[in-house]
């Protein structure tokens, strides 16, 4: 029902919100200009090709404004909990978490995940070499909701530590902006290290690294196993069930600002 209001309010200008979603598009679409001017220069990166990168960038991207669009707003945590107006959803008989992803809703967000899907269905188009079979087909949806689901987990993971670390938001934005970022690019330009790091720490090589490399039918970063292709679901399940045990931590630690 926030959602809802936010959505109303939005649409009760229609040519502003035309242009909100028309900045959003362009701007992330900026992005995409940066890897288009690389190719213009270079035939390959990391051994992937233009379609190949424009593949890995398409699924992070679309994962990522998924995400973006129903938990965008709790980078504000860190203000609400200085400033106690967190204390106004603690009121209502609703989920603290859904009111907080709900207030403000932007629905301009929606361009962030336009600009994916078109460069996802473009790079898809002109993929060359790849042999299709159905469990290629049905992995890229599943490949997109995971990745959704995993970035989510970490907005509301960040969300929870800035219950105990209140100006923290730029260091918890550095493993969901930035890793959205990394996810662009081939897993080969990067050293070894951080693509373990990424695999088995924080885990966002199950965003579109893995699953990617199974469709394109790469060999997966060394040690780590071919099933970690399908394991995406699972992932996406255990960093939910993480971020919701943080949540409900930094909710019960929440003590208000005393005035």
């Amino acid at each position: 029902m926030v959602a809802a209001m936010w959505i109303r309010s939005t649409l009760a200008y229609r040519s502003s919100f035309a242009l909100t979603f028309l900045s959003s598009l362009v701007a992330t679409f900026f992005d995409f200009v940066v890897i288009l001017l690389m190719f213009g220069q270079v035939r390959g990166l990391g051994g992937f090709s233009f379609a190949e990168v424009a593949f890995l960038y398409g699924a992070t991207g679309t994962s990522f404004g998924l995400a973006d669009l129903v938990m965008g707003s709790l980078p504000r945590m860190g203000k609400r909990v200085r400033d106690g107006s967190l204390d106004t959803f603690l009121l209502r008989p609703a989920p603290v978490l859904a009111q907080v992803a709900a207030d403000r809703f932007a629905l301009r967000r929606l361009g962030r995940i336009a600009q994916g899907l078109l460069v996802l269905v473009w790079g898809l188009v002109v993929l060359e070499g790849v042999e299709w079979t159905p469990l290629k087909v049905l992995l890229v949806p599943v490949m997109l909701l995971s990745g959704a689901l995993i970035f989510a987990a970490l907005m509301v993971l960040g969300a929870s530590l800035l219950f105990w670390l209140q100006d923290a938001g730029e260091v918890t934005s550095s493993f969901t902006y930035g890793g959205n970022t990394m996810l662009q690019y081939p897993p080969t330009i990067f050293a070894q290290d951080l693509v373990r790091g990424v695999v088995y720490v924080v885990p966002l090589a199950f965003v579109n690294w893995l699953p990617a490399l199974y469709v394109l039918g790469r060999t997966p970063p060394a040690g780590v196993p071919g099933w970690a292709a399908f394991a995406s679901p699972l992932v996406a399940a255990v960093c939910c069930a993480v971020a919701g045990l943080a949540w409900r931590a930094g909710l019960r630690s929440y003590q208000s600002t005393g005035s």
